[in-house]
């Protein structure tokens, strides 16, 4: 293999060669079709870009003896001596004014340049680092620059054109030569490790290319040193990093994760790998502008990749993409922003480490800043926290089978409206079981009627908004649906009221008499399934750690937790959390604790459950009791207390007018509305020691001012 350098072996040999240039390459061609070329060219820009090579492919279009032409033909005399890896010319004289750039050798350049030329067509003189020339140097090539014999040709090469005397430049043709772009570099350099046989890693030829900051030459440089130091494996990218002295990406992953994040400890352990791997803290912080750069282009611009403004592999600009999403606009301009102002306080910081730690420190901590872009960035991060709640699946309501309702939902009483309104409209109640027939239904044993200032008695798990409880057994499935009372002896629940002290209880008034018809035995409520009513006692029990975990998080969740919620049921994959009211639910929705809670629990107990916020104003005192020792857990309807014997019942007073008989429907009753009873004209006089009737009481202004002591500043009266 040749001994030549990477760019030296590679060197365009023609226009069509060059890269990245076409600005330039293009008009000069067509000025050589043209035959209208200058005697004076300026080529300037950056290192590395081609302004050299352009220059000596320009002096072989113009000697070629089929020229000038834009295509030399590469066979005469003049193509060979001026080739890649040519002699030279003798009519082509190439000048480094770095060495040559006095007053003596632009006179000895001027002496010699009225000589013609040796075998070719014109004398070239290319000057490169024309900007090392000095003022009087130039001052005495300006006659032969300004009226040159026509066998001459000057092409000055510079990367500082404004150092160039004006009337030299006033006197050429300038062409500005640019870095070449990052995508024309890459795929160029693709196609050289093509050429040389040598496997390269995908995320390779982004680094060289950064390297080589656009410069051809330079990027050649740095493949030629990774191509020498190639295994049998190729060029990998840890070879590359390591060499080139850029942060690993996972390193850059990292830290922009636990940015986004707010994880401090995450952020400070990749401070403490950089420096214990040996990087230099300053190159971290530049990558890592670089990559906040990315970010925000790709948060602005999601297609950014595709219009060639992020030059890095697919698999890199996914990732890229998923940490832009994590942030908000102004997250990552503040960001940016500090690891910028950062960087700039590092350049001769004695501790870099503490530097590094600090930007860390300031870009986690918002809330310590009191500045616009402090306050912009903590908002962004409420509302990406609400709009990943609103986001997130909601997951299904736990139904037992046969009961038809959610496990925490609202079990209304017999005396229940048909539809009662829940928090999210009107919810249909459950349709009770059909009475079965006076033949076989057993006689309940009767029930003492609730007194004055003592509750009803009722079944145990029969409170209004709890679970059903299980049936004994050997138990009736479904007890025989009792009279319907009159709505003033009612309350919502389906519970006689308490009478009227000094009044005996108000008995229920008699059904009409119906025709018994034989109804079909009403079949017991299905069991639920023995796995969930387990899974919610285990998860109660373990509720005081699982607050503890939120605690140590976020302590605002911690106290909406503590304070308004309840665990209300659990099916396995999906945990209902019961509040007490609307507001806790959405406040719990809103404010980002839904995710707070979900990772406490993935962090701590290793479970992946779907969180669902629902309203439970018992505050979970209506979670189901565990079964007794042997005996399968049950759901039975919501039991009513049974009504006394005929025999001991009073004789109901005579009803005003008899309601006729109804035909038994299988659609509910409906709500038995409430008449107030008559206004009698004497609870209307007003009594002795009513105060409404003293004529010695105040109204008016004169009441305030002896209670207020105010004064009357000026009277209107309205006419």
């Amino acid at each position: 293999m040749s001994s030549l350098a990477l760019y030296r072996r590679y060197r365009p040999e023609s226009f069509a060669e060059v890269i990245g240039q076409e600005h330039v390459t293009d008009p000069l061609q067509q000025a050589l079709r043209n035959n209208r070329v200058n005697h004076a060219y300026l080529f300037s820009g950056p290192r590395g870009c081609g302004k050299t090579t352009s220059a000596r492919i320009l002096a072989r279009c113009l000697n070629c003896e089929q020229g000038p032409t834009p295509t030399p033909c590469g066979e005469c005399l003049s193509c060979r001596d001026l080739a890649r890896n040519g002699p030279g010319s003798i009519d082509v004289i190439e000048i480094d004014a770095a060495s040559h750039g006095g007053v003596d050798d632009a006179r000895e350049l001027r002496e010699k340049a009225f000589f013609g030329p040796a075998s070719s067509r014109y004398k070239i003189y290319i000057i490169d680092e024309a900007h090392m020339v000095t003022p009087q140097g130039f001052n005495a090539l300006l006659k032969v620059v300004e009226e040159p014999p026509e066998h001459l040709k000057f092409i000055f090469a510079t990367t500082e054109p404004e150092k160039v005397i004006g009337t030299i430049r006033s006197r050429t043709h300038h062409y500005p030569f640019r870095l070449v772009p990052p995508s024309t570099l890459r795929e160029y350099l693709g196609e050289v490790c093509g050429h040389e046989k040598i496997p390269v890693a995908d995320g390779v030829l982004p680094l060289v290319v950064r390297a080589g900051a656009g410069s051809v030459r330079d990027s050649m440089s740095v493949m030629d040193q990774l191509l020498a130091g190639a295994t049998d494996e190729g060029v990998t990218y840890a070879m590359a990093t390591a060499l080139l002295g850029y942060t690993d990406g996972s390193l850059l992953d990292s830290v922009v994760d636990a940015f986004a994040t707010g994880d401090g400890a995450a952020a400070f352990e990749v401070v403490d790998r950089v420096i214990e791997g040996g990087n230099d803290p300053r190159r971290f912080v530049t990558d890592l502008l670089e990559r906040l750069r990315d970010l925000v282009i790709l948060a602005a611009v999601p297609d950014a990749a595709e219009k060639g403004l992020i030059d890095a592999p697919v698999d890199v600009v996914e990732r890229m993409q998923a940490q832009a999403s994590a942030f908000g606009a102004a997250e990552l301009s503040r960001a940016a922003d500090l690891v910028n102002a950062g960087l700039t306080e590092m350049r001769g910081a004695t501790s870099p480490r503490l530097q590094l730690e600090l930007i860390c420190a300031r870009v986690l901590l918002p809330a310590a800043f009191g500045d616009e872009r402090s306050l912009q960035a903590r908002i962004d991060r409420l509302e990406r926290g609400a709009a990943l709640t609103a986001a997130a699946p909601a997951a299904p309501a736990v139904t037992f089978p046969g009961s038809g309702a959610p496990a925490m939902g609202y079990i209304p009483g017999p005396g229940a409206a048909p539809h009662m309104p829940g928090p999210d409209g009107p919810v249909a109640a459950p349709a009770q079981p059909p009475a079965p027939p006076a033949a076989t239904a057993p006689v309940a044993p009767a029930a003492p009627q609730p007194t004055e200032g003592t509750a009803p008695q009722q079944a145990p798990g029969a409170r209004p908004g709890s679970w059903p409880t299980a049936a004994p057994a050997g138990a009736s499935p479904a007890a025989p649906e009792p009279p319907a009372a009159t709505a003033a002896e009612r309350r919502p629940g389906g519970w006689p009221t308490a009478s009227t002290p000094g009044q005996a209880p108000r008995p229920a008034a008699p059904a009409p008499a119906a025709p018994a018809a034989p109804q079909p035995q009403a079949a017991p409520a299905a069991a639920p399934a023995p796995g969930a009513a387990q899974g919610a006692a285990q998860v109660r029990g373990m509720w005081p750690d699982v607050l503890e975990a939120v605690k140590n998080r976020r302590r605002f969740t911690w106290i909406l937790l503590s304070q308004n919620s309840q665990v209300a049921g659990f099916d396995g994959t999906t945990l209902q959390i019961g509040f007490l009211n609307a507001g806790a639910r959405d406040t719990f929705s809103s404010s980002g604790s839904e995710e707070v809670l979900r990772q406490a629990l993935s962090e701590q107990f290793h479970v992946q459950w779907k969180i669902e916020a629902i309203i439970d104003p018992s505050g979970g005192v209506g979670a189901p009791a565990p079964p007794a020792a042997g005996r399968p857990y049950q759901a039975a309807a919501p039991q009513t207390p049974a009504p006394p014997p005929a025999a001991a019942r009073p004789a109901a007073p005579a009803a005003p007018a008899a309601a006729p008989p109804q035909a038994p429907s299988a659609a509910p009753a409906p709500r038995p509305v409430h008449t107030p009873p008559p206004v009698s004209p004497e609870d209307d006089m007003p009594e002795d020691d009513d105060p409404d009737l003293v004529d010695s009481a105040l109204s008016g202004h004169d009441l305030i001012v002896r209670e207020l002591g105010a004064t009357v500043v000026e009277e209107y009266t309205n006419e």
